[in-house]
């Protein structure tokens, strides 16, 4: 793999991969705030074929594998990938995979649910992985993916072009080390527009607030979030 042809935030990730499995359990955005708000859209999985897009260290694996799915669990950072191996053991099957190519190890019409949690920010070309998405989903398959929301994009990086699908980068400082972190921003449209393209419906939209266990934890960060959006969690249908 070349420099230019590696997924966008890959070096970023395996520079921080230890300290995110070890924190991510517990750090206020991901536990009480993107988690339990993904995790209220989720439908009954019991017993279905489930794709973790973007795994992780396998924090989401876990817990669907928990509620009782087949789980398939993929991500672009080998240190990630070790990580959700040793978590998840025979419970997943954990891969490499990069979204930003096709799925080829899928079968069409083989899953029954792609869950990307905050992963989709890393990938350019949204109408390639929703029409990869579709081509995997059985019919009446359910998409559910948690993104950065529009809104606090343009307040973090005003400068920019809302109109225009832009790589910017975030210092994040929240897991113990100072880590620049690629990603791309876009508008509502560009965020919409290529979901239908791909012929899914719009189900549920949601604009989660803090939890109260993120108020206790961080309440400087809870008196923000509570007045004005991070992240936004989309639930998508195929017909």
């Amino acid at each position: 793999m070349t420099k230019d042809d590696e997924p966008l935030a890959l070096q970023a990730y395996e520079a921080l991969a230890e300290a995110y499995a070890a924190l991510v359990e517990t750090k206020p955005h991901n536990a009480y705030y993107e988690r339990p708000a993904t995790l209220s859209i989720l439908p009954d999985i019991k017993g279905k074929r489930v794709l973790d897009a973007g795994c992780g260290p396998g924090i989401y694996a876990e817990l669907l594998a928990e509620r009782g799915a087949e789980v398939i669990a993929i991500d672009a950072s080998p240190k990630m990938i070790r990580f959700a191996g040793q978590r998840l053991g025979d419970r997943a099957e954990v891969r490499l995979a990069d979204l930003g190519k096709p799925l080829d190890f899928l079968p069409d019409k083989s899953i029954d649910l792609v869950l990307s949690a905050l992963t989709l920010d890393y990938v350019k070309d949204w109408e390639e992985v929703f029409n990869e998405f579709s081509r995997i989903l059985r019919s009446s398959g359910w998409l559910i993916f948690s993104i950065q929301h529009p809104f606090a994009e343009y307040m973090t990086h005003p400068d920019g072009n809302y109109f225009e699908i832009e790589q910017v980068d975030y210092l994040w400082s929240g897991f113990g080390i100072k880590q620049r972190m690629p990603y791309y921003r876009r508008s509502i449209s560009d965020i919409f527009q290529p979901l239908l393209a791909a012929g899914f419906f719009l189900d549920h939209l949601l604009e989660p607030r803090p939890t109260e266990q993120f108020r206790q934890v961080d309440p400087d960060d809870y008196a923000t979030l509570i007045k004005r959006p991070g992240f936004m969690c989309i639930r998508a249908r195929k017909p």
